[in-house]
């Protein structure tokens, strides 16, 4: 999981051998869950899992929740449950705003506390910064609570990503030996029937919206006042404000 163009197809890619269609251009192509080619890693076979971004220029957030979680929900049922879950993060980014935080905060609550030990926080496109930059931005990551620290101190791991198969398949090292556990959203929405929009998951989903809504009003009404302000200042000679 993670960001639209985060590099999520093209890891799994890399990884696996297969050819899901990656995005190149401002548009993103995974609209869908999509499941990889399986492959052997160590000795086990391997299957990834391509999902769609919670900030998707086809589908909304609340399409894509609704697609995750009802891929989750058919393998509970199946008795299926999930080695591990890895969620990428450009250090390219210069900065993380209001909606990577939000994003993050979705994949948190949808993982539930019980089940971050099986989390992978992979930092990619390490490329496009210099080594200090990078560096310093991965301590940032790592020790702020607003990014990536309260699922660490939950023992989620952080590690570095460099676009070779051998960074994936040790990323994935990680996971294929651990003991599968089933997710937050797939209890509260299998066992306990909740409604998705009751989940964790999507009520952080929805607060996400309403801090948005909000400040969205709050700049209208900034924008509103100095535009009155404007107006109602008397005109000189020139016809100016």
């Amino acid at each position: 999981m993670g960001a639209t163009g985060s590099g999520k197809t093209s890891f799994i890619n890399l990884a696996s051998g297969s050819e899901l269609r990656v995005g190149n251009g401002l548009e993103s192509c995974t609209s869908a869950v999509e499941i990889a080619q399986p492959f052997k890693l160590d000795g086990r076979k391997v299957v990834l899992i391509d999902t769609p971004g919670f900030d998707d220029t086809t589908i909304t957030d609340a399409e894509v929740l609704r697609m995750i979680a009802a891929f989750l929900t058919l393998t509970y049922r199946h008795g299926r449950k999930i080695s591990g879950l890895l969620y990428l993060h450009r250090i390219s980014d210069n900065r993380i705003g209001g909606l990577s935080r939000r994003n993050f905060g979705v994949f948190r609550q949808l993982c539930g506390e019980n089940t971050l030990k099986n989390v992978i926080i992979l930092t990619n496109m390490w490329g496009d910064v210099n080594e200090k930059t990078g560096r310093d931005r991965e301590s940032e990551l790592a020790s702020s609570d607003k990014f990536f620290k309260p699922a660490l101190d939950k023992a989620a791991k952080l590690l570095r990503h460099d676009r070779t198969i051998e960074s994936a398949h040790a990323a994935l090292r990680y996971l294929i030996n651990n003991h599968p556990l089933p997710l937050q959203i797939q209890t509260e929405l299998v066992d306990d029937k909740m409604d998705i929009l009751e989940t964790a998951a999507g009520s952080e989903l929805d607060k996400g919206w309403t801090e948005q809504a909000k400040k969205y009003r709050e700049e209208l009404e900034k924008l509103r006042e100095e535009i009155n302000g404007l107006t109602s200042r008397p005109l000189d000679d020139n016809g100016v404000h």
